[in-house]
């Protein structure tokens, strides 16, 4: 690992706290005292995602937390632990309830928007707002793109992310992550590539990616349980991702009867991309939302 990602990763660490939640430790950023806006990433990212976010949110008055999934990150990744979507929904509760956190503004992203919305359907009571960020709740028909679905095959997948290089997560970050190079140095990418593979060279990473919940089931759940939510939800989507497209939106808007997106200039990361739009379209509303949904109701 070079030094400047060594550097990115001991700084990130001594930005946040580890805890412990469902038996299983992971880590957490927080800043500010507002009412707490929860911050969910994806695959194969962790809450390093969310560090450029936490200040203009806590500025705008409001509390950002955001936490690894266990085997991702700087979470443990324990052998005995049902990495599918259920389980790690049934964990981020757990997650919830362990750092003091009653009722909060969600925000999901990738992967954590069918599991984040576990959690909003079964705890609608404690949701004040939900914001989608470029993820996805077509489940019953989506296909992984050609970037993830190695990982999701056995042995092939341990193979690719055995020779799984800087160099190529550099190429896939530009490639499908990040629309602006400047808005990421090298070692920000690399750091994703070392917190993928830490301690067990990514080998719970691989059980995420096989956990998915493609299913009518599944998707008739969320859909069911979003349709009656209590709190308002809004898309914010990087309008030049290629792997989450128009098409993936509009299903998302559909689920969440939000008519206006806000789309800002950026591929699937739109959280390194466009920091300060995102954190901006967030904090507007949030703010609204709060107003509606007083902490402590």
């Amino acid at each position: 690992m070079a030094d400047g990602v060594e550097h990115l990763i001991e700084e990130h660490r001594a930005a946040g706290s580890h805890f412990e939640a469902g038996g299983t430790r992971s880590f957490v950023r927080e800043q500010g005292s507002g009412p707490p806006v929860v911050l969910v990433h994806g695959v194969p990212s962790s809450c390093f995602l969310y560090r450029k976010m936490l200040e203009p949110l806590a500025t705008a008055g409001f509390r950002p937390i955001t936490f690894d999934f266990p085997g991702l990150g700087l979470a443990d990744r324990p052998g005995e632990f049902d990495y599918s979507w259920s389980g790690l929904a049934a964990w981020m509760a757990e997650a919830i309830d362990a750092l003091g956190i009653e009722r909060f503004h969600l925000v999901v992203h990738d992967i954590g928007g069918p599991i984040g919305c576990e959690v909003a359907v079964r705890q609608p009571q404690r949701l004040l707002s939900l914001t989608a960020l470029n993820t996805w709740l077509d489940l019953a028909t989506f296909r992984r793109p050609w970037t993830m679905q190695p990982f999701a095959i056995p042995h092939l997948g341990e193979l690719y992310l055995r020779f799984q290089s800087r160099r190529l997560t550099r190429q896939a970050m530009y490639l499908q992550g990040i629309k602006d190079r400047s808005s990421m140095s090298t070692a920000e990418i690399d750091a994703y590539l070392a917190l993928l593979k830490r301690e067990d060279g990514g080998r719970a990473f691989l059980r995420i990616m096989r956990g998915f919940e493609l299913t009518e089931e599944k998707q008739d759940f969320l859909w069911k349980g979003l349709a009656s939510r209590p709190y308002p939800a809004q898309v914010v989507w990087g309008d030049a991702d290629p792997a989450l497209t128009t098409k993936h939106r509009l299903i998302v808007q559909q689920v969440l009867r939000v008519e206006q997106p806000t789309l800002v200039p950026a591929k699937h990361f739109l959280q390194e991309d466009q920091a300060p739009a995102v954190s901006a379209a967030i904090s507007s509303f949030v703010r609204s939302a709060s107003g509606d949904y007083p902490p402590g109701d």
